[in-house]
């Protein structure tokens, strides 16, 4: 019998006579998922591109087959016209892409994005297609529908557009959904409801799954098949079971080593005191103003942020997790600089042990230059905050060239020091952005950061966009660097595996408030917020014996007013943050 896809033999390459892919084959039937795992630009998204015929220019399909069954007939992908490839694509195929800002347009509103689907691939009313796109936003947890409708892509949190592309890829209720790294951009409640809603919409309609991912603990919870990949080529597949539970080849070995994992309970640590900060922050909220989603209504006013205070004391990490829109990038922004707090918020930065604190929002144009000198964010997303026109030597001498450091030739090796820092290498200093993958691009904007040889560094979801044996990498680099150089962090991110691998400290955020704080041997160990035992429970574990608990993610990451009293939010009356032992503070009535 044939499969619903397969794969056979294929192989791709560029200009160079060494191919890029080089026959890889694998079969899916309908209803079955299969996930594509290993490390960036082993092949993964390349040999996705193929199958819906989005292939760069350059490439070549050298040799192999790609056939596909729809309505009962067998359809050779390689041999069909570009006319009939857009009927099946978006409709038949759909695909979720890794990075949403450069997939989405910046000119149209999120709403109309999805909604050219069903205007493309079905014959409805504009209202009724409205209604399908709002169902569905509800569905891939956006708390206010009508608002992600009428927003433009620049307007909404890296979080929410990737959830605007799954709901995009997945209203058309497609026969086979490709998703390349679907949940990479979402904080991990978010992401057991997608999962959740992934395997609602293959039991509602049969749809095949091709998963895309570097996260081993989405691959448990997900896969029936695994393909493990590495430089092109196949290296093991087989079984979800079997391969996860005793991989044969010594590659898959490494990615499962280099996985990350909530560590098991340990002893109540009491913290150190913060005596000597880098950074304190006081009493900051920050409100926004929202265009209304009609012209005839005055426009919304949202709190971003409200009452939080942070304190990072010198030479270690603080982490801020939560949901996509819980503040955490807002309170970022507000540490550089970059955003104002609202007023009678404060910002302190000490560069140096006895040093006089500076207020971050009241400096001059030359002690705020100095100011970014000493402190540099690593941002969530690589492609947007890297220049598609600039060599990558000019993208990290171009900092060392606005503060006047060094001559030339020094900055040349200086860029060459910190590229070699991140573990890539110096004759890619000539490349552009476009010629590398997405775990590649996040190296280089953590390299790009470091050249100014900073006292505090922001990083906004670093680890993201890579997979599990480079973000081992870079954890091992961020942390060499922090012990050798007194560099201090404050780390945005919803991986709870990556959190408790790195900081001393942790904040549990969720809609612009902290809920819970505490280190992270007390907060795992011990976790009283119902939202922060969702955090934990909804984290992905690499153990197929182990599945997610969705009831336990519903309870904790739905409404506040579903919480038990202690912890409940009740219109204006909010539960104050409570000591309930030495450092562990939690939001909750006493």
């Amino acid at each position: 019998m044939t499969a619903f896809l397969e794969v056979q033999n294929l192989t791709i390459g560029f200009k160079a006579p060494e191919p890029i892919i080089e026959n890889v084959s694998f079969s899916l039937e309908k209803g079955e998922t299969l996930a594509i795992v290993g490390e960036s630009g082993s092949g993964k998204t390349l040999s996705c591109r193929a199958i819906l015929g989005i292939l760069p220019k350059a490439a070549q399909i050298r040799s192999g087959k790609i056939n596909v069954t729809l309505e009962g007939k067998c359809i050779s992908l390689l041999d069909i016209s570009e006319p009939k490839f857009r009927n099946i694509r978006g409709d038949c195929i759909s695909m979720i892409f890794q990075e949403p800002m450069r997939s989405l347009s910046p000119l149209h509103k999120v709403g109309h994005q999805v909604a050219e689907v069903l205007e493309l691939h079905r014959n409805c009313s504009k209202h009724q297609i409205k209604q399908d796109v709002l169902a569905q936003f509800v569905r891939v947890g956006f708390p206010d529908p009508e608002r992600a409708y009428a927003a433009y892509p620049f307007e909404m949190s890296g979080g929410m557009l990737q959830r605007a592309m799954i709901a995009m890829a997945m209203i058309a209720k497609p026969d086979l959904l490709i998703a390349d790294e679907p949940t990479t951009a979402l904080d991990v409640t978010t992401q057991a409801q997608v999962l959740g809603l992934i395997k609602d919409l293959q039991t509602e309609t049969g749809m095949a799954v091709i998963l895309v991912t570097h996260d081993l603990g989405v691959v448990a919870n997900m896969a029936d098949q695994v393909v493990v990949m590495n430089k092109g080529r196949v290296m093991e597949r087989g079984d979800a079971k079997l391969v996860l539970s005793s991989p044969a080849h010594p590659y898959t070995k490494k990615l499962f080593d280099a996985a990350p994992i909530i560590p098991e309970a340990t002893e109540f640590v009491c913290p150190p005191p913060h005596d000597d900060l880098i950074l304190d922050m006081q009493n900051i909220s920050k409100t926004f103003q929202a265009r209304s989603a009609s012209p005839m209504k005055s426009a919304i006013l949202i709190k971003a942020v409200c009452d939080v205070d942070l304190k990072l004391a010198r030479g270690k990490t603080l982490a801020v997790v939560g949901e996509s829109g819980s503040g955490k990038s807002t309170c970022a922004r507000i540490a550089l600089g970059a955003e104002l707090p609202d007023k009678g918020g404060t910002v302190m930065f000490c560069a140096g042990t006895g040093e006089t604190p500076i207020e971050v929002h009241s400096l001059s144009r030359a002690n705020r230059s100095r100011f970014q000198k000493q402190a540099q964010m690593v941002f969530q997303d690589p492609f947007s905050s890297l220049s598609p026109r600039m060599q990558i030597i000019d993208t990290l001498t171009e900092p060392l060239d606005i503060h006047g450091v060094g001559t030339k030739s020094e900055r040349k090796d200086r860029a060459l020091e910190v590229l070699e820092l991140v573990g890539l290498d110096g004759s890619m200093l000539r490349r552009y952005p476009h010629a590398f993958s997405g775990g590649q691009r996040q190296r280089l904007s953590i390299a790009r950061a470091l050249t100014l040889d900073p006292k505090l560094l922001v990083c906004d979801e670093p680890t993201s966009a890579l997979d599990v044996s480079v973000q081992d990498q870079i954890l091992d680099l961020l942390e060499e660097i922090r012990d050798h150089h007194g560099l201090s962090y404050l780390f945005i991110s919803h991986d709870l595996a990556v959190v408790s691998r790195i900081a001393d400290e942790v904040a549990v955020m969720r809609r612009g408030r902290i809920v819970e704080q505490a280190p992270p041997c007390t907060l795992f160990a011990n976790p009283k917020h119902p939202y922060t035992r969702a955090l934990i429970a909804a984290q992905p574990d690499p153990d197929i014996n182990r599945p997610i608990d969705l009831n336990m993610v519903a309870l904790g990451a739905g409404a506040s007013d579903s919480w038990a009293d202690a912890f409940r939010f009740d219109g204006n009356n909010i539960p104050p943050l409570m000591e309930l032992e030495p450092g562990h503070m939690v939001r909750c009535h006493g």
